[in-house]
């Protein structure tokens, strides 16, 4: 479940750098969340 929502984040992003329409910061927080998500399950060995 986690896999999927950092999955739909990271596309959210890229969308959003695609379409030039950001949320500010908030787009980029989300990448960051996305990023720790993934960088914890690859370290627990999930």
């Amino acid at each position: 479940m986690l896999e999927s929502i950092a999955l739909i984040l990271i596309i959210l992003w890229l969308l959003g750098l695609v379409s030039s329409y950001t949320l500010g910061g908030l787009i980029h927080i989300l990448l960051v969340i996305a990023l720790i998500v993934i960088l914890l399950r690859v370290i627990q060995g999930r």
